[in-house]
């Protein structure tokens, strides 16, 4: 019963991966298009940062593309190390600490995003 439950996580866990890549595929490419084609000459100074966070949808999906991001990156660090075969109590270590540092990578870009905003407001 133990090894069903193993396979079923790790299948998870891969599509996961596989959908986030898809997702950071697609996002990336707006993300490009957006911040080094469409304005003039790129993003270059912070006031032009500021001003292009002031459009709603930006925030968003800088957001997302962080989210997305940080997962498929994470979920890709842990297949490569679950190859390993590491010990159960390692691999239970791992895990945490991929989520800490996960979570913690969220949440300091999405602060980095909101003080981008807020400082956008006052213009």
């Amino acid at each position: 019963m133990n090894k069903v439950l193993q396979n079923q996580e790790r299948t998870g866990l891969w599509l996961i991966k596989i959908g986030s890549g898809v997702v950071v595929f697609f996002v990336l490419a707006i993300h490009l298009v957006v911040n080094h084609l469409a304005a003039p000459e790129g993003l270059l100074l912070y006031e032009d940062v500021v001003n292009y966070y002031r459009n709603p949808i930006v925030p968003v999906m800088e957001v997302i593309f962080l989210i997305v991001v940080i997962s498929h990156a994470l979920a890709g660090f842990r297949s490569i190390l679950m190859d390993l075969n590491l010990p159960a109590r390692l691999q239970r270590w791992i895990d945490a600490l991929l989520m800490i540092v996960g979570t913690a990578g969220i949440v300091y870009g999405t602060w980095l995003v909101v003080v981008i905003v807020s400082r956008g407001k006052g213009l």
